[in-house]
């Protein structure tokens, strides 16, 4: 059976759910500088939510397209819908897959991290299955740099204008979070690379997804599957009270 929600019937989804997660991935559409497009975020998410549903009772939802990205504020065409909104959309979304095992929220974009917190915070609560992940990387590469660029020309390499790549600003990320917070990227870095993209190879971007890849099942498998580390097959997600998340 295919992983993917939207090419499955609703009685296909009936009987696959009860043992199934709902991996969600959830991204942005906001600027990458001059050399990525406003996707990648979205597209890493989807990525490692493909991954991770190979051979395993997981279903993959459509993603979440759009995030918290006031922060990208003044570069045309990133579109944001808030904090609060975001968080409001997850509760709301994962309140509705309650037919599913439990969720997997995979998050792509730093902005989202703190309403994704509140959201899983808010559903475990309620008694909801809830598990959030997302990818790390180095804290002087934190957007548009060498990691992105490298994992876009792993995935869709036309889409990397490499002629356009340029360094932005390099200070580790927790130098600069106050001016970010106050004054958003354009602030610090007018092209919006927090990082250099220069020496990004698809080769490295393969090796990360291999990495985040590897990192997320370990989470997943730990969370829904903690006595085997893993799921036997034909096995379904045992109903435990969630534990060992990130996010």
């Amino acid at each position: 059976m295919t992983a993917r929600l939207t090419e499955l019937t609703w009685p296909e989804v009936a009987e696959a759910a009860p043992h199934s997660l709902l991996a969600v991935p959830v991204g942005a559409t906001e600027q990458h500088g001059p050399h990525l497009p406003y996707t990648v975020d979205t597209e890493i998410a989807v990525e490692l939510c493909d991954r991770l549903a190979q051979g395993r009772s997981i279903l993959v939802a459509p993603p979440v397209t759009y995030g918290s990205s006031g922060e990208h504020a003044g570069f045309p065409g990133t579109l944001s819908i808030g904090r609060e909104a975001v968080e409001h959309l997850l509760v709301e979304l994962v309140r509705s897959a309650d037919d599913f095992a439990g969720v997997v929220l995979v998050s792509a974009h730093g902005g989202n991290a703190e309403p994704v917190r509140r959201a899983v915070q808010t559903l475990r609560t309620e008694g909801r299955r809830t598990l959030a992940w997302a990818p790390t990387g180095r804290p002087d590469d934190t957007h548009a740099g060498r990691t992105e660029t490298s994992v876009m020309l792993a995935l869709r390499p036309a889409a990397v204008r490499l002629d356009q790549a340029e360094p932005g600003n390099t200070t580790p990320l927790t130098n600069l979070i106050n001016v970010l917070r106050a004054n958003g990227v354009r602030a610090a870095s007018p092209n919006g690379v927090l990082g250099d993209p220069r020496g990004a190879t698809p080769e490295e971007g393969a090796r990360l997804l291999t990495t985040w890849t590897t990192a997320l099942t370990a989470a997943v498998n730990t969370w829904a599957w903690p006595d085997d580390q893993g799921q036997r097959e034909g096995e379904g997600p045992e109903d435990r009270p969630p534990g060992g998340a990130v996010s």
